[in-house]
């Protein structure tokens, strides 16, 4: 060991406080990503009062970790004042602030060398666990309270930096959004479909289907080639990288599908039963260094006409028509998923105020623009996170 590393069983506790009550107010899970999320578990005659509160400021792991992707779910629990999970999960928190921070420590675990390690302390014969006693047994470094809190202090600046560009990206988004809805919402009900001017997505676009890119290949580890799948959509429409799947460097696929930036896209399959993200579309960033790769569960948007921008297509794909069409016609009960056909069977009034159109397509101009910027100045940002994650070991 290090002289100034330490054994972190001194510095923590497990906490096993159970939900007596029977209350079933926000149950939570656990991502690979370190974060608490909504739990997505099938409660069904599920009997709460064993399941675990954890508190704010209070750690939950599951100490499986075969099943993750060589990753352990951890999270520091700041965004609500307590919740409840799964009994299975291990809750613990750190005994003293004043020697060992918890953002700190959270800042240790969020290290993929954490990952690692954690992955090779895991031991069974049906499923590997890390279990409570090689928690404790985990080394770092404990410097002085003050150094963890300018540590803790820089690391929540970028955080806060990286917020406020995609809030103020976000905010210009819903205002184009706004715009199209304001100007445009007349010309977008179903029950027009007898009028002169009425026509139909296929009489503008054509949706190419993606590639059946072998499951196999896929890596946990940061490669240069991002699949994009339908969990890249956002809820209402947009791009997201938050939980990006690469794909191994070394894997052959079709050149063909290599999603260019910019390139429209629309996700023919939902992640859940909800359809929460079926149907919505996204443009694919200008991400330097990132390939973008076309997934057999996304349509790539092709233009044969010239009649309706880019910008039109976009923002009339997160309208609330086609979205109450989109899942008046899909199909599944498990999974919802749609079709290139009936995504360009929706049909709405042509619209003939020109000018309209021609202001989306500036805001959307500069909103490209700023996504762009913005991209950029994540990943620098992202870049300085993991220099100062790098530091903890020194």
């Amino acid at each position: 060991m290090k002289s100034n590393y330490k054994q972190l069983g001194q510095f923590i506790r497990q906490v096993d406080i159970r939900n007596t009550d029977g209350k079933e107010d926000n149950l939570l899970g656990v991502s690979v990503q370190k974060k608490f999320i909504p739990s997505i578990a099938n409660t069904v005659g599920t009997d709460f009062r064993k399941y675990k509160i954890v508190k704010r400021g209070q750690f939950t792991y599951i100490p499986d970790t075969s099943r993750r992707g060589d990753k352990i779910a951890i999270a520091l629990l700041l965004d609500y004042e307590e919740g409840i999970v799964s009994n299975v999960y291990t809750v613990f928190e750190v005994i003293d602030e004043n020697q060992l921070l918890s953002e700190y420590l959270m800042l240790w675990f969020m290290r993929p060398e954490f990952d690692r390690y954690a992955r090779f302390k895991s031991h069974g014969s049906v499923r590997e666990v890390m279990d409570w006693d090689e928690m404790c047994k985990v080394e770092l470094p404990v410097p002085e309270i003050e150094k963890q809190r300018q540590i803790v202090n820089a690391y929540n600046t970028i955080n806060d930096r990286i917020a406020l560009k995609r809030k103020i990206n976000d905010n210009l988004d819903a205002t184009i959004n706004a715009f199209f809805t304001e100007r445009f919402s007349r010309f977008l009900h179903e029950d027009m479909n007898k009028m002169p001017d009425y026509v139909q997505l296929r009489d503008f676009i054509k949706i190419k289907h993606g590639y059946a890119f072998d499951g196999e290949q896929f890596s946990e580890n940061k490669t240069s080639k991002i699949l994009v799948s339908p969990g890249n959509f956002k809820i209402g429409g947009g791009f997201q990288n938050s939980k990006p799947k690469f794909y191994n460097e070394k894997a052959t696929y079709k050149e063909d599908y290599v999603l260019e930036a910019g390139s429209l896209v629309v996700t023919m399959t939902d992640l859940s039963k909800n359809g929460d993200t079926l149907g919505f579309p996204a443009i694919i960033p200008d991400d330097k260094g990132q390939t973008f790769l076309h997934n057999q569960r996304v349509g790539l948007v092709e233009f044969i006409d010239n009649t309706y921008s880019k910008a039109f297509i976009y923002y009339l794909m997160r309208s609330n028509d086609y979205r109450n069409y989109i899942l008046a016609t899909s199909s599944g009960t498990t999974v919802r998923h749609t079709s290139p056909n009936k995504i360009l069977g929706y049909g709405f009034i042509s619209p003939d105020n020109d000018d309209d159109i021609l202001i989306l397509n500036s805001l959307f101009k500069v909103y490209l623009s700023d996504c762009n910027n913005l991209n950029n100045e994540i990943q620098r940002l992202s870049e300085l996170q993991s220099a100062l994650l790098s530091k903890l070991v020194s």
